[in-house]
């Protein structure tokens, strides 16, 4: 980083900060265990791959809908309580999957987190863009998050294998107490501080459900731009899911030292690379720097898709070339969505986006039937044909015209609380 983003990031309101190093802690924890959970289901359930993807996805699905709606309440009732409400719902969920024995328990401890996460990711998104008023500033503040987020996963596992609790559940109950600070951080900040009082009563009454639905109907760019990062992240998701079940399955060689490694070499890349590749992509169109990731990822597909079952480095390998295309793909979502965003409507755009995890949700339950009726080559095969129905629709946005939304009477609260950052 340069001078001058170290400026931008010196200036960022508490609030701000909060957001970003309470998404490194909690992200933190949750990859401890998170990515083992696959394992955890099998061996101690003995569950097919098929019915390991459903649970996978069915915990996720509602919470992807749900994230919807939870965007256009906080245009409507305020960032604060939404992020609360996030949080609480988190600290429960997580402390509930740390102690529970029964399949039943986990199907429901899942479902809360991943409604959790959903009711707290789009305010935390749509608070940066309140609280920033300059769009470089604000861009940054949104690649930093998704920064800390990795350095979190990359540090997650390693501290996790270090000290013995990777594949333990009880590992959760820690992430169950990020979200506590967490909450009680956010009490403080909104409580505390200028730009978080002012933040606390900035809500427009007028949004409703019925005007949100005609909003997104009427922008064409943006229903496009979500049907192909659906995709994207189906595409991508299958790291996290499938991948380890098809590993799992295949008997690789030290399967846990196996996945921990993939998890760490993808969020180092991350680390390291994520700043220098947004900068040299920076006098890139958006859709220009996704076109590029795309390439990218079809490359990685490709790579998993060949690669032998025993080749360690391999499957390292192609995981650092998915990792080049993330590093670029998801913080490109983020800003896409900021810079389409009208600022009344900020949550209601960012809640939108949260239905990127449906093609998150329906990864692990399409790669698992695949999986356990064909084999893995055959799913990233399907993978990368995909890739290839992506890049022709955001063509397709280049053809398509985008309404201009007026601003509402009574944003004057927007202003203020960005002077007082």
């Amino acid at each position: 980083m340069n001078g001058k983003w170290w400026r931008s990031l010196r200036s960022f309101p508490p609030l701000v900060w909060i957001i970003l190093i309470g998404s490194f802690f909690s992200r933190g924890t949750y990859f401890m265990v998170w990515p083992f959970l696959a394992i955890l289901l099998f061996e101690k359930f003995h569950l097919g791959a098929a019915e390991i993807g459903l649970i996978l996805s069915a915990s996720a699905v509602g919470a992807a809908v749900l994230g919807f709606f939870t965007g256009a309440l906080s245009d409507r009732y305020g960032r604060r309580n939404m992020l609360l409400l996030g949080c609480i719902v988190s600290i429960f969920s997580f402390a509930l999957l740390a102690v529970t024995q029964t399949l039943s328990g986990f199907i429901c401890a899942m479902t809360l987190c991943a409604i959790g996460r959903a009711v707290w990711e789009p305010p935390a998104s749509a608070l940066i863009g309140d609280l920033i008023d300059d769009q470089a500033s604000r861009e940054l503040a949104l690649q930093f998050r998704y920064f800390l987020i990795n350095v979190g996963a990359a540090l997650g596992p390693i501290v996790g294998v270090w000290a013995g609790l990777s594949a333990q559940q009880s590992t959760f109950g820690l992430t169950s107490l990020s979200y506590l600070f967490l909450a009680l951080a956010f009490v403080w900040g909104f409580a505390r501080t200028e730009s978080g009082r002012l933040a606390s009563k900035q809500r427009d009454a007028g949004v409703s459900l019925g005007n949100t639905l005609s909003v997104l109907r009427r922008d064409q760019v943006f229903l496009v731009v979500i049907i192909a990062n659906i995709l994207t992240l189906f595409i991508y998701a299958h790291m996290d899911s499938s991948l380890v079940q098809y590993l799992t399955r295949a008997e690789a060689p030290g399967l846990v030292e196996l996945i921990s490694s993939m998890i760490f070499v993808n969020a180092s890349t991350i680390v390291l690379l994520q700043f220098p590749i947004m900068k040299l992509m920076g006098p890139l169109a958006i859709n220009t720097r996704i076109v590029i990731g795309l390439g990218i990822l079809s490359i990685s597909q490709i790579w998993y898709a060949l690669n032998p079952v025993d080749w360690f480095w391999g499957w390292l390998g192609a995981t650092f070339i998915l990792s080049l295309a993330e590093a670029i793909l998801f913080p490109t979502m983020s800003i896409q969505i900021d810079r389409l965003a009208p600022s009344h409507l900020r949550g209601t755009y960012f809640g939108a986006s949260s239905f990127y995890a449906i093609g998150w949700s329906m990864a692990p339950l399409i790669g698992g039937v695949i999986i356990q009726w064909w084999s893995g080559p055959a799913l990233y095969g399907l993978l990368v044909a995909l890739c290839g129905v992506v890049f022709v629709l955001y063509r397709l946005t280049e053809y398509l015209s985008r309404p201009e939304w007026p601003e509402p009477e009574g944003t004057v609260v927007a202003d203020r609380v960005a002077n007082a950052s």
